[in-house]
């Protein structure tokens, strides 16, 4: 028995164009007093980051697979598929790297080895919607002589920052001798000069405001006007907004707003409605305010950014983008007062209508959402960091 740990030194999170570093860490959990026929060894072990895409039949329709890449990868023996067993298709994945061959372990002894790969920049982020899914994961591949491999997967998660894929790594004018002893310093020194410039690029996006206001107005006349200082947001900010019914003629007896992702299918890839298919489009709430509003002059409200939702973005099948959606009840009665009269001739028992004629509407307002942090995002991801399997 064999013990097989990978460990993700820096959490789970990371942004396309960083460097992934794992140990794996190789183990013969019997104890070293067992006799030397105890020892145990490995032929091979393999890693390689993937990322694997699987659309719902009745949102999307794809073209026909093809028939020598079946849905759900076949199970193999002798041939490394770090998909292998997945629904779906594999649409990404780095070149394998082998970590070690012909290992053999005494009772007691363990080794380390150390795997480093930089995510690809040009995928998809990582994403579990209604229509598709795009799931990252880095998969260990093990195999003892004459005997099935064993796959080891620690799931990822993957943030994109559009505008990336056109910066390249600034070079030093002076030109000195290459060392492969510098190969870690060299990748450290891109993977800090990136997470830097990906900061400074999500700082100068969000950190403008300017207040946006907006009327709003039904058929009947003018309801209020809300005010925004900013349309551009990171994961984990709060989204903050004002409304102002005081200037407003028609009476609002209630609004809600809800933060929302829109998921929408590329028009070539919808399934038509009539052949059974689902919406092409879905919604997802993430935070909601509602509050009774009649005689409120001016109110605000707060709504939290996730910081394990996924940032806006586009592929060539979905699209994934961000909203305020609002739900306004006014009055058909112009002038509405549900006030008590001031002044009576003697105490009574004042009751408020039992019925109000109202109308609804609604009104949606985009807004944009880019990543944060990988660090900060690690706080509010679900998968450990670290996974284990026994051969």
């Amino acid at each position: 028995m064999i013990e097989v740990v990978a460990e993700l030194s820096r959490g789970p999170v990371f942004l396309a164009g960083e460097t992934l570093e794992c140990v794996v860490t190789v183990t013969n959990p019997l104890p070293p007093t067992a006799t030397s026929a105890s020892s145990e060894a490995l032929a091979w072990a393999s890693a390689q980051i993937h990322c694997q895409f699987h659309a719902s039949e009745s949102r999307v329709a794809l073209p026909p697979p093809d028939s020598s890449q079946p849905d759900v990868q076949p199970e193999s023996q002798t041939v490394f598929l770090p998909h292998r067993g997945e629904r779906g298709q594999c649409i990404l994945s780095t070149p394998p790297k082998i970590l070690f061959c012909d290992l053999r372990l005494d009772p007691g002894e363990s080794k380390s080895y150390s795997y480093s790969e930089v995510l690809p920049i040009e995928g998809p982020p990582s994403f579990r919607g209604q229509s598709v899914k795009y799931v990252y994961k880095l998969t260990i591949g093990c195999q003892r002589v004459n005997s099935p491999i064993t796959l080891l997967r620690v799931p990822l998660r993957v943030l994109v920052l559009t505008g990336l894929q056109d910066v390249r790594f600034p070079q030093e004018e002076a030109v000195a001798p290459s060392s492969p002893f510098l190969e870690e310093d060299e990748c450290g020194k891109k993977d800090s000069w990136l997470a830097e410039l990906a900061g400074e690029r999500l700082m100068a996006a969000t950190s403008c405001r300017s207040l946006h206001l907006y009327n709003i107005s039904d058929g009947r006349g003018k309801v209020g006007t809300f005010g925004i200082f900013k349309s551009v947001y990171r994961l984990g900010e709060d989204v903050v907004g004002t409304l102002n019914l005081g200037e407003g003629t028609v009476a609002c007896l209630q609004f809600s707003v809800s933060l929302q992702t829109e998921e929408r299918v590329q028009p070539e890839y919808q399934r038509r409605r009539g052949a059974g298919g689902a919406p092409s489009v879905s919604h997802v709430t993430h935070a909601r305010h509602q509050e009774s509003c009649l005689h409120t002059t001016r109110t605000s409200f707060s709504l939290p950014i996730p910081l394990s939702s996924t940032p806006g973005f586009c592929t060539a099948v979905v699209s994934l983008k961000w909203r305020l959606h609002f739900e306004f009840v006014t009055s058909r009665e112009p002038g509405l007062v549900l006030l008590p009269p001031m002044e009576q001739p003697e105490p009574v028992t004042w009751t408020g209508p039992e019925q109000v004629p109202v109308d609804t509407f609604s009104w949606d307002l985009p807004i944009k959402v880019l990543p944060t942090s990988p660090t900060l995002a690690s706080y509010a991801a679900p998968g450990p960091s670290t996974s284990t399997i026994t051969i």
